[in-house]
């Protein structure tokens, strides 16, 4: 993390850029960015993508077929480990083909809009 940078010249000191004030009514551009990032997380879009994301680690655990069994010395972790791993390379690829999806409705839309404005 950057360090904040202060320095005093004849009695003045000088804000860091991420301390600058914007043009809002005095607000930092940390605070509109914070505020952006927030209606991110909250759009629909997002919430797809992380329950696509969830559904596939899931499936990728169940197919691992975890067992309760103790015992099997070091080899539980290192299994646990793939299984971890595997998880995550599901959820990804889950998230790519949904965003892929997305975008592709997206560009059918743009062009079927393009041609209509044509018309």
């Amino acid at each position: 993390m950057a360090k904040r940078t202060t320095t005093k010249s004849k009695g003045v000191s000088k804000k860091a850029p991420s301390e600058r004030r914007s043009g809002d009514g005095g607000r930092r551009t940390s605070d509109t960015a914070g505020e952006a990032f927030i209606k991110l997380l909250q759009s629909p879009l997002v919430a797809e993508l992380v329950a696509v994301a969830a559904t596939a680690a899931l499936a990728a655990l169940a197919e691992q077929g975890f067992s309760t069994r103790g015992g099997g010395g070091g080899t539980t972790g290192k299994r646990a480990g793939r299984a971890v791993k595997a998880a995550g390379v599901a959820a990804a690829a889950a998230v790519g083909r949904r965003l892929n999806t997305e975008i592709d409705e997206i560009r059918r839309a743009a062009k079927e809009s393009k041609s209509s404005a044509k018309a």
